[in-house]
């Protein structure tokens, strides 16, 4: 019995779809054809084209959206679909609960009713009596459904035969349809037949025939549709297959990626030690070597402190006598200082580096660089007065994160760029007054990424987003006989002692991060346009330009060594100076002309080491990124120097 309700409710279902219009969902009125083979009331495509524009002559299937041309007498012409109607009225007369009446065998699943005859719908699993299963099949011929019958063979369907009712002509009431021309597609009388379809050309048949020729033209275009299916089960196995053997295939590559990739570590694991060996070993045997020159200048000066030390005693103990009859040997013994000779050490031989490559092959992933060269890494040199521009840029600055700070005197601001050189933001000409900038000229950035600016007379204070903090004034209000303060030149040591170069007063003092003052140094080669660094040694190197000078004091004013920038009589006139970590000096200097400036190199003593880079335009304040390139401000542009 719940099988039996089961395929009541699934029959109902089935039965709803079939005779429900789509536009208003109830039991279809009339219902008419469509070209894309759609069925809806003719009162509801009426409603749809009272909707559309009222000259159109097309309506749109509101399912497929194909077109379907209106025939001249208006929607009524259009093809009705006798069977929905036989089917709707064959429902109604089968609706209706049958009470009283036990549940038979076997029950159609098309009218509910306990039927002997029956036969089997395969492909819906469905029983239906030979009534309804005329209906079904023709409902289901499209979608070529196979139907078991109970008569004759189990899969063999019975011959067809005429069920087609008669029916009346139209336009000759009198007249039954009984031809059908293939030419206008039409169910034509005789009368119709000899005046409006005589013509050669008119190709007419018997209904049965029409019916005959239309169902071999269905099967066979079924016979097709199962060719299309057959090929496209065969298309989408093709597809699972392909898809399936992708799945593995990028599972195999993922396994060969990280094989590859451990592979490739391991190598470049290898020849990093291998470098790190070698280099290892360049600085054993270099240091060895360092070591043992120095043994020996110290031995030399050992043996030479001795005969100092034994002619001193000689000659504070010795009578007068005794010492002219040893004249002869402590003259001999003194000549020592003739023959004393120190071996020096070559600067070059301090310097070991790694270039890496780009491009890493077959483990390769630099080489080791025994001297020092360098060359232009990073250039940016858009000159104009817009964001990212600039016609002076007289200094920079590097924050901890690699963006560089640039000065331009001309235009009274600051611009900070990335170390590609990509411009972030501007600064100096906005916030309250105190922060406006009037008189630029150098910087420098503290441990914890505050940027210190001289600005006239005072040393103003800004953040990493160029953001005003404070300021402090360096020296005293001007007095009489006293000039008026300008500062220049601004440092700033690993203790974040800040150093002010007042070029005016030609003083240099020295002040704690709040201003304080720590000590003041007088000197006289201070001079305008004066660039100043700190050493990590505790000296403040400085440069004098007109003099040709490069001058280095400690902190508490005594001066370590006074030069002169001429290398092989070429005049050298100092520009801009900055300090690495290990203390050596770098100078930019004038030349004679722009474009054929140079930056020098200097140790800690301020002996020359050599050129390390030419053909600069106007190089004036340098400074270290964390990583070691060296950042020039060349007047029309800012250069990165890396290291080689």
């Amino acid at each position: 019995m719940a099988e039996a309700a089961l395929h009541t409710e699934t029959t109902c279902k089935i039965r709803h779809v079939h005779i429900e219009c789509p536009i208003c969902l109830s039991r279809f009125t009339d219902p008419k054809i469509l070209d894309c083979l759609h069925n809806f009331c003719l009162k509801c495509l009426q409603e749809l084209i009272d909707k559309q524009d009222p000259k159109t002559d097309i309506i749109i299937c509101p399912m497929c959206k194909k077109e379907t041309s209106i025939p001249d007498g208006g929607l009524s012409d259009l093809l009705s679909c006798f069977f929905l109607s036989s089917l709707i009225d064959d429902v109604i007369n089968r609706e209706g609960p049958k009470e009283g009446i036990n549940s038979p065998v076997s029950t159609c699943e098309g009218c509910d009713e306990g039927l002997e005859a029956v036969s089997r719908c395969v492909d819906c699993d469905a029983n239906y009596c030979k009534t309804c299963l005329d209906h079904h099949a023709k409902l289901k011929a499209i979608s070529h459904h196979q139907i078991v019958y109970a008569v004759g063979s189990s899969n063999e369907r019975p011959k067809d035969k005429d069920k087609t009712e008669t029916q009346k002509c139209r336009k000759h009431t009198d007249q039954e349809l009984c031809f059908y021309c293939d030419t206008c597609e039409l169910l034509v009388c005789p009368k119709c037949a000899v005046l409006d379809h005589r013509a050669s050309n008119h190709n007419l048949s018997e209904i049965n025939d029409s019916i005959r020729s239309y169902r071999r033209a269905v099967d066979e275009a079924l016979q097709k549709f199962d060719e299309c299916r057959k090929q496209f089960q065969k298309v989408d196995d093709s597809f699972k297959y392909s898809q399936q053997r992708m799945q593995l295939m990028v599972a195999r590559a993922l396994r060969n990626i990280v094989a590859k990739e451990e592979e490739e570590i391991t190598k470049i694991r290898n020849a990093s030690h291998l470098l790190q060996e070698r280099v290892t070993q360049i600085g054993q045997e270099r240091g060895e070597g360092f070591e043992s020159i120095q043994s020996s200048n110290h031995d030399k000066m050992s043996r030479a402190e001795q005969i100092v030390a034994s002619v001193n005693d000689l000659m504070q103990h010795a009578d007068n006598f005794e010492l002219l009859d040893l004249k002869p040997k402590v003259m001999h013994n003194l000549d020592f200082h003739k023959e004393l000779q120190f071996q020096t050490v070559q600067h070059s031989k301090s310097f070991i580096g790694f270039k890496s490559h780009d491009i890493v092959t077959d483990a390769d992933l630099g080489e080791i660089r025994e001297e020092e060269k360098w060359e232009v890494n990073t250039e940016f040199d858009k000159y104009g007065g817009g964001d990212g521009e600039f016609i002076n840029a007289r200094d920079v600055a590097c924050f901890s994160n690699g963006d560089i700070v640039v000065t331009d005197t001309l235009r009274q601001k600051l611009s900070i760029f990335t170390s590609k050189g990509s411009y972030k933001s501007t600064g100096g000409q906005s916030g309250t007054e105190d922060g406006k900038l009037k008189q630029p000229f150098n910087v420098a950035v503290t441990s914890d990424d505050l940027l210190l600016v001289t600005d006239g007379q005072d040393v103003k204070v800004y953040d990493r987003e160029l953001r005003y903090i404070r300021q402090f004034r360096p020296s005293q209000n001007q007095v009489e006989g006293q000039s008026k303060s300008l500062l220049r030149g601004i440092a700033v040591d690993n203790k974040d002692r800040i150093a002010v170069a007042d070029c005016e007063r030609k003083v240099i003092s020295l002040h704690n991060m709040d201003g304080s003052i720590i000590s003041t140094i007088h000197h006289d080669d201070i001079s305008s346009y004066c660039h100043l660094s700190v050493s990590s040694k505790e000296r403040l190197i400085f440069r004098n330009y007109d003099k040709m000078k490069l001058v280095c004091v400690d902190f508490m004013g005594n001066e370590v060594f006074n030069i002169s920038n001429s290398i092989d009589g070429k005049p050298l006139r100092p520009l801009g100076v900055c300090c690495d970590d290990a203390g050596d000096i770098y100078v930019s200097v004038y030349c004679g002309g722009s474009g054929t400036n140079e930056i020098h190199h200097y140790d800690a003593s301020g002996e020359h080491i050599g050129c390390k880079a030419r053909s600069l335009y106007n190089p004036q304040g340098m400074t270290f990124t964390p990583t070691g390139d060296l950042i020039v401000a060349d007047a029309l542009s800012v250069k990165v120097l890396h290291r080689l």
